[in-house]
This record gives structure tokens, sequence and C-alpha cells, in this order.
């Protein structure tokens, strides 16, 4: 009985204790797994900054500048660290119609008083919190040192809004006047409690149509002032409208493609390609020539002119569109810079569009030069030589010579990035081209950016040696032909 009791345990046990073991090494794997995800999702919250409470602002000031069709915002703030352990970034925060509009967001430290104020700039990038109500979008400053506690800093913050100003009328005749929206709010939206505020609005003209009041309110002449608010809470927002005159030309450069070509030759040649259109409110009725030019306020929010900062020293320069050369251009030229004005064919209102190319000759020792290592960059201005004008689409083509090898980019602002290739007169190989692509560009944008390249100074031999040796083969074609009998003769019979 107890040799068959042990041999029904034994088989009990051969056919479970796997099963078991199975069971087991599964739920071992399934804590596991339930563990690194947690571990997972603890680093990340880690890595992730949040708004915190521990920061405060002490004193808030916001200036915005409404004068022209790009919406400057300077805020100056005073930022006090309330919390025990320190603080090494600080968020700003925008909401959702802002984000969309941002171009440009600027950070620096101020120190000192007045004219010894001196600026130290700051790192600033968009960061991806979902936090924020009603889907606030958040940039981090990172500080150059950790702010302890009780200390306090100020900050300098610039950003810059595109497309931001509502044409209302959205239609106006050629006698009247533009007249825009702007939306923002009368407090600042921060996720840090403000101590207190104020906020100063800049319109180009004294004529504002309507505004909205938030006690305190005051306007004088071309400014308008909301605040001083105290002890607001984080994520305060009074929503208001302006409602103002503004006659500045809304050039917009819907897309702008600018191809640099480098010839080790001694130039560099400039092309680019604008698609111009007037984004104010569009023109309605027929236009009248005689009444334009015989009156000084028709058309005041049309422009018939621009104004494109081009280097010094520049060559070759023209101006034309799809028919032909365009003479109502000037430029002046100086050591520092050459000033292009150009005049389209027609004066532009608003809704109407023009398309031309400006192309110039610049100096290759001005923007080319050679690292210690052999390696060359090209210097050069990003961005659109326009004055006040906004470019949605911006691509920049650095046609490098045939032969370059490694080429890369450097540019101080994030920008898409990617390499084709062209071939021009007498290439073999085709030349390497840098493309740099970015939307929503400022005039802020035209900082240089520098391509680096690898160049062996014997591809330099490549064209003339194609030439020569086209015209020896061609020189010895033609010996070969002239020494060459051709010509029928008749056998004559003996």
């Amino acid at each position: 009985m107890n040799q068959l009791k042990e041999k029904t345990e034994k088989r009990v046990y051969q056919k479970f204790f796997p099963q078991r073991l199975a069971m087991g090494a599964m739920a071992i794997l399934r804590l596991a797994l339930v563990f690194s995800i947690l571990t997972s999702f603890s680093l990340l919250a880690g890595s992730s900054p949040s708004p915190s409470t521990k920061l405060q602002i002490v004193t808030a000031e916001r200036r915005i500048d409404l004068t022209s069709h790009i919406v400057k915002v300077f805020l100056t703030l005073k930022v006090e660290n309330i919390g025990e352990s320190s603080a090494s970034e600080v968020l700003l925060a925008f909401s959702p119609t802002e984000a969309d509009c941002l171009a440009v967001v600027k950070a620096a430290a101020s120190a000192g008083k007045k004219k010894k104020k001196s600026y130290l700039p700051l790192d600033v990038k968009p960061t991806d919190l979902s936090d924020g109500p009603n889907g606030t979008k958040y940039y981090l400053i990172h500080l150059l040192k950790p702010l302890g506690k009780g200390e306090a800093i100020s900050l300098e913050v610039l950003y810059i809004l595109t497309h931001s100003l509502e044409p209302f009328p959205v239609e106006i005749s050629q006698s009247e006047s533009q007249l825009v929206y702007y939306r923002d709010s009368a407090k600042i939206l921060s996720p840090y409690p403000i101590k207190q505020q104020a906020t100063f609005l800049k319109t180009p003209s004294s004529r504002v149509e309507s505004f909205t009041r938030v006690v305190p309110t005051d306007r004088a002449n071309t400014e308008l002032r909301y605040g001083p608010y105290e002890e607001q809470p984080p994520f305060s927002y009074s929503p208001i409208i302006v409602h103002f005159e503004n006659n500045k030309a809304f050039s917009v450069v819907e897309e702008l493609v600018r191809e640099i070509e480098i010839s080790h030759w001694g130039s560099i040649q400039v092309t680019e390609h604008y698609k111009l259109v007037h984004a104010g409110a569009r023109h309605k009725g027929a236009f009248s020539r005689v009444e334009y030019q015989s009156r000084p306020n028709s058309g005041v929010s049309s422009f018939k002119n621009l104004l494109a900062e081009l280097p010094p020293r520049v060559h070759s320069v023209y101006y034309r569109d799809n028919i032909g050369n365009i003479s109502s251009s000037r430029l002046r030229t100086n050591f520092k810079k050459s000033e292009l004005l150009i005049e389209p064919r027609y004066p532009l209102f608003g809704g109407w569009k023009s398309t031309f190319v400006i192309g110039y000759g610049v100096p290759l020792e001005d923007f080319l030069f050679e690292a210690a290592d052999g390696t060359r960059y090209l210097n050069y201005s990003f961005g659109c030589p326009l004055a006040e004008t906004v470019v949605d689409k911006l691509t920049v083509k650095v046609v490098l010579p045939e032969g370059s090898k490694n080429p890369s980019a450097v540019v101080p602002f994030p920008v898409e990035q990617r390499t084709e290739r062209k071939y021009s007169y007498l290439d073999v190989v085709g030349r390497t081209v840098v493309v740099l692509e970015k939307s929503n560009v400022v005039p802020e944008h035209n900082s240089p950016f520098q391509v680096y390249y690898q160049f062996s100074p014997i591809y330099m031999l490549a064209e003339p040696l194609m030439l020569t040796s086209v015209f020896f083969l061609f020189f010895m074609a033609c010996v070969t032909y002239l020494h060459l009998d051709l010509s029928i003769s008749k056998i004559k019979q003996t």
C-alpha cells in the first residue's frame, strides 16, 4: 500500500509540477514587467519638469508692441524661490492660440541697474507637459546656476507672434483705413502665482475703436494699460479684445527660396525667389490709379516699395519677374551694408500677390573661410533680407562646389536639414546641395549660420582640363579630317 501511494504521489508530482513552475515563472515575469513599467513612469516623471509652487513671481511687467503686423512682447519677471530645494528651471506658459503664432522665444538674466545693466542669454526650449489647463503650452528657461532658497532672479523675455492681428472689417475699399483685432489676456498666463503685475499695449496710432475693460484699465494716447493686479493665482486669465487702426504694410512672403551657389573661382552667387502677398484686409471694389496718385490718404494700408538689406560689396544686382527686368529699384552701398529699394509693377493692396526674383553676387573672401584642419565653411546670414516681413516657408539651398565631401550645417535655431544633388554646366558627378527649411520666419532670424565641407583643390582643375580636352579633341578631329582624301576617282582601265 505504501509503495502504491508513493507511486501515485510521484505521478501527480510529475504531472502538475511543471505547470506550477510555468505558472510561477509567468507570475514572476508579470511582476517584473509591472515593476519595469512603474520604474519607467517614475523616471519619466522625474525627468519631465512640471509647474511647481516653490517658485513665485514677485513682479511682472509685460509690454506688447502692436505698431507692426509682427507683434513683439517684452516680459520682465522677478522670480523668487520660496521652496526648500533649489530650482534650475523656470516655465513660461502660452495659450494654444499664442503657441500656434510663436516665431521666437528668447530669455536673458539681467543684473545691475539702468545703464550698468548687463544681460546673460539663457537657453529656452519647448517642453511637453500635459497638466496645463485648456491645452496650455510650455517653454522651459534653463538658468545658468540653480536658484537657492529665498533667492530671486530678474528675467527679460522676448517672444514674437505672427498672424495674430485679425483684420476687421475683412474687406475695405481703396479710401478706407485698416482696422484690426488683437486678442489676449489682461493678466499674464503663468504656472506660478504673481504678486504684482501690469500689461501695457502700444498701438500705431491713437485711433482705438474699442477695447475690453478689466478694472483697473487706463488709456493715454497710443498706450493702453491693464493693471496693476495683485496676488493673482496660477493660470489667471482675463480675455481682452482691442480693436484699433493699423495701416502698416502686412507684407508676408508665402514662400521664399534662397539659393547660395559657391564658386571657388572668386564669387558667391545668390538667387532669391519670392512669392509675396499683402496679408491685411482684402481690397474691394475697383482700383483707381488717378485717385491713388492724387490723394495722399488713398490706399494708406497698401505698400508700393520694399527695402531689402543686402551684404556690403554686392555686385551684379538684378530684380525681375516673369515679364522681365524691373527697372524701378535703387541700390545704395557702403562699407557696412547695401540697401536695395524695390518697387513692384503695381502697389499691393490686401489680398494682392506678386512674384519676383532678386539676384546678386558677393566676393568669395567675405563669406568663405578655412578652418585650421583644412575644412572650409560658409558663414552667411539666415532669414529674409526684406524689412518687417514674415516668411511662412523659407528654404535655403547652399550649392557646394563639385567634389565637396562631408557637408554639415550649424544653425542657431531648429531647422529641417537634408541634402540633394544638382547638375550644372560641365558637371560630371553633380554638386552637393545642403537644404535648410524653416517656417514662420521673422527678421530676428537673420542670424549667421555655417555650412562646413571638405574640398580638395585638385577638383578645381577638373573643368579646365575638361575644356582643354574638348578643344584638343576638336582640333585633332579637324586635322584628321583635313588629311583624309574622301574624293571618289574612277579606276583607269588598261
